[in-house]
C-alpha cells in the first residue's frame, strides 16, 4: 500500500501552508492532489473501539491489519481522544492507514490539531488521513464549546491550523503534505472540503448523495462515505438493531436535512426509520448484499467505502463479521 501522503515531494509545513489571513470558504487554496486508490476501495469504520481496553484494540486493529484491509476509520465522541487513539492503533500495526472520521474541530486548538496531525503524519509516514468535522451541537455543548455557524467556523479553523502548522510548529516535520478531508453533507461544506482539505468524509449517506458529492468535489479529490450494514439474514432482527442505530441519527437535523435533499420525509424519520430508510442506510443480509452496495457507492464515485458493522453487542467489537466479511469485500 502505497499511503495517504498527498505529496512525494518533502516539504516543511511552512512550504505547504497558506500564510495568516489566507482564503475563506470562497477562495480556493492550492493543494497537493491525492491518490484515492492508495487508502483501497473499502476500508472499515467503527466507534466501538472506546468500550475495549487498550489490549484489545491493538489486537483488534492488528488483526485488521493481517486480513488486509487498507483503512480503518475510527470517530470521536465521548471517549478516549481520538489523535490518542490513531497513535494507539498505528503503533500497533505495520501497514493499515489510520484515519479519523472525524476528529471533532472545537474539542482542541488548531495548533494542537496541527501538532498531532504532524506528529503522527512524521512518526508513521503516510499512514495517517486526518478527518476533520465541526460535530454537532449536543456534543459540543458538553464540552462548553460554542456550535455556532458550522461553516464559517470550519473556514476559520482550517486558516488558523494553517497558520499555526506554518509559524508554530517546531517539532520534526513530516516529508510530504498530511492528508485531511472533511466532515461533508451540505452543498457549502463539500465545496470547502474541494477547496481547502483533500476530500470529504460523508456520514449517514444513500448513493444518490455520494453522486452529487462527487460532482460538487469535482476530480481529483477524495471521497470517502461511510456504510453501516448487519450481517444477519433474518429481515426482522436486522432491522431491529439497524434502527438501534438509525434512531440515535435521525435525532441530529444535520442528518434529517440532508436525507430530506434525496427524497426523504418526516415519515421516514418517525419510530427511528421506516423500512425504506432503515434499508437504505443500514442493509442487511450477506456479504454479497454488502458488496452490491459497497459498489453502488464506487459507481457514483466514492473512492473509498468506509464500513460500519453493527452488532447486537452494544459494546462489542464485530471481530467475527470482519472476519467473515473481509474475502468479499478485499476482492471489490
Amino acid at each position: 500500500m502505497t499511503g495517504v501522503s498527498a505529496s512525494s515531494e518533502p516539504t516543511s509545513p511552512a512550504s505547504a501552508s497558506p500564510p495568516s489571513g489566507s482564503p475563506g470558504p470562497s477562495a480556493p487554496v492550492s493543494r497537493p492532489l491525492v491518490d484515492g486508490g492508495s487508502l483501497g476501495r473499502v476500508g472499515i469504520w467503527s466507534g466501538q473501539f472506546d468500550f475495549s481496553p487498550a489490549g484489545v484494540v491493538r489486537e483488534a486493529v492488528a488483526e485488521l491489519d493481517e486480513l488486509g484491509y487498507p483503512t480503518v476509520w475510527t470517530g470521536e465522541v465521548k471517549g478516549r481522544e481520538v489523535l490518542v487513539t490513531a497513535g494507539l492503533m498505528l503503533a500497533a500495526t505495520s501497514r493499515i492507514t489510520v484515519a479519523t472520521g472525524i476528529a471533532q474541530i472545537l474539542a482542541r486548538n488548531p495548533l494542537t490539531m496541527a501538532a498531532g496531525q504532524l506528529a503522527l503524519a512524521e512518526a508513521y509516514p503516510g499512514r495517517f488521513l486526518l478527518g476533520l468535522g465541526v460535530s454537532h451541537a449536543e456534543l459540543m455543548q458538553i464540552r462548553g464549546a460554542p456550535y455556532t455557524k458550522p461553516l464559517g467556523q470550519m473556514a476559520a479553523y482550517l486558516d488558523e491550523m494553517d497558520r499555526m502548522a506554518a509559524e508554530q510548529y517546531r517539532a520534526v516535520p513530516p516529508e510530504g503534505t498530511p492528508v485531511r478531508v472533511l466532515a461533508a453533507l451540505g452543498p457549502k461544506m463539500l465545496e470547502l472540503a474541494r477547496d481547502r482539505a483533500d476530500g470529504a468524509h460523508t456520514y449517514f449517506v444513500p448513493p444518490e448523495h455520494t453522486a452529487a458529492a462527487r460532482k460538487t468535489l469535482g476530480s481529483g479529490k477524495l471521497l470517502v462515505p461511510e456504510q453501516a450494514f448487519v450481517l444477519d439474514t433474518d429481515t426482522e432482527r436486522a432491522r431491529e438493531l439497524a434502527r438501534r442505530h438509525t434512531g440515535s441519527y435521525l435525532r441530529l437535523p444535520n442528518y434529517t436535512n440532508n436525507l430530506r435533499r434525496h427524497g426523504y420525509g418526516d415519515d421516514d424519520f418517525a419510530n427511528a426509520g421506516s423500512d425504506r430508510l432503515v434499508d437504505m442506510i443500514v442493509p442487511h443480509g450477506g456479504p454479497e448484499v454488502l458488496a452490491r452496495r459497497i459498489t453502488e457507492h464506487l459507481d457514483a464515485g466514492a473512492d473509498q467505502v468506509a464500513v460500519q458493522v453493527l452488532d447486537y453487542d452494544r459494546r462489542g467489537l464485530p471481530r467475527r463479521q470482519w472476519r467473515e466479511l473481509a474475502p468479499a469485500l478485499l476482492a471489490l
